[in-house]
């Protein structure tokens, strides 16, 4: 698992995010969020700051699910991060 936690930070870094992330924390609020959902595409937002809020889209399947993306709103923008692009 800490291989995929240090993914999710290092595809966020990568996108130009500098601010505190926790791929674990991250992955745990999805599985959270996911919880008894039916099969489907989910958008989730998280609010990380008072001014910071992460927007999640899941894809949701019968055992496990993909994380498209995530969207990470500031106030000096819009950072998108795939995780569906190699």
């Amino acid at each position: 698992m800490e291989e995929l936690y240090a993914l999710i930070e290092g595809k966020i870094a990568a996108a130009g995010y500098n601010g505190p992330v926790s791929g674990q924390e991250i992955y745990e609020e999805i599985c959270d969020e996911i919880e008894e959902k039916e099969e489907g595409s989910y958008i989730f937002m998280s609010k990380k700051e008072d001014d910071v809020f992460f927007e999640y889209q899941i894809d949701v399947m019968d055992e496990n699910f993909n994380l498209s993306y995530i969207d990470i709103n500031t106030p000096a923008g819009k950072i998108h991060v795939d995780f569906d692009a190699e």
